[in-house]
């Protein structure tokens, strides 16, 4: 099975100028952790619940003036969407995330897959033992960690 064949399609993606409040607004109407951040069609960067509430909020920056981009994690790990999920579980096992972008071979965003994605769509139990992986090391600061 190909990762474009579980991924969720439909993913809003936050541009890097918007403000840290525009980020949370949008990932409580998305009812979403996490958000790819965008300049025009490419992707630069993820976003997660947990980067605003560490490098924003415990470090006392203004919600309305600083940006996604200044707490966002530029490097990005991500998937292609003709890869296979034992791709993906090798992946998110190895780097112990549960979320990856995923991008089209001219690397643009094309969706998102997470554990639930590869749990809901395969049955197989491989969820299960990755997220057992991703569980059982310590926490990271990665793009999609959490």
């Amino acid at each position: 099975m190909l990762v474009r064949d579980i991924m969720t399609r439909a993913v809003k993606t936050i541009p890097a100028d918007a403000t840290l409040r525009e980020a949370a607004r949008l990932m409580a109407a998305q009812d979403c952790g996490i958000l790819p951040v965008a300049k025009g069609d490419r992707l630069v960067g993820m976003l997660t619940d947990r980067d605003i509430a560490l490098r924003a909020v415990a470090q006392n920056k203004d919600p309305d003036t600083c940006t996604v981009q200044a707490v966002m994690t530029g490097d990005v790990k991500y998937l292609f969407e003709d890869e296979t999920t034992e791709d993906l579980v090798r992946n998110m096992s190895d780097l112990q995330i549960r979320r990856l972008p995923v991008l089209d071979r001219d690397k643009r965003l094309v969706g998102i897959v997470s554990l639930g994605d590869l749990a809901a769509k395969t049955g197989d139990g491989r969820a299960a033992a990755a997220l057992r992986s991703v569980s059982g090391a310590a926490p990271t600061e990665g793009p999609v960690a959490g």
